[in-house]
């Protein structure tokens, strides 16, 4: 098992950035990719990017490819989430989740149920 925190949500004025960090104590949490969903006011959740465990960042969601970036620290078991130039559409709760089945090391685009460890989740608000 692991245990997901996500940290690092706020609000903050369009064209503004925050960091998201998505936290393990387990170790082993690096051997698995990860992907963030996003569920926004009245809306449905949906898959935002995920890293790989070689560093490969997929992009489910339009628009986001150059604001959002992910990034892998091994040394304290932690993916950040860049985003920058945020949008009011980009108001959100972000969630980090991993897959722990034997193919957990690939991102894997709508099949959302495989990510069944996820955290609780941080809210990002971006005014207009």
């Amino acid at each position: 098992q692991v245990q997901l925190v996500e940290s690092g949500g706020g609000l903050v004025p369009t064209g503004g950035s925050l960091k998201l960090a998505c936290s393990a104590r387990e170790y082993t949490f690096n051997f698995y990719a990860v992907m963030w969903f996003r569920q926004g006011p009245g809306k449905d959740a949906e898959e935002v990017l995920c890293i790989g465990v070689k560093d490969r960042i997929d992009y489910y969601l339009d628009g986001v490819k150059d604001r959002f970036t992910l990034s892998r620290n091994w040394d304290n078991n932690t993916v950040y989430l860049e985003m920058t130039n945020l949008k009011p559409e980009d108001t959100a709760i972000y969630t980090c989740g991993v897959d722990l089945g034997v193919s957990g090391n690939r991102c894997r685009k709508n099949q959302g149920w495989l990510y069944t460890y996820r955290g609780q989740g941080t809210q990002v608000t971006v005014s207009s």
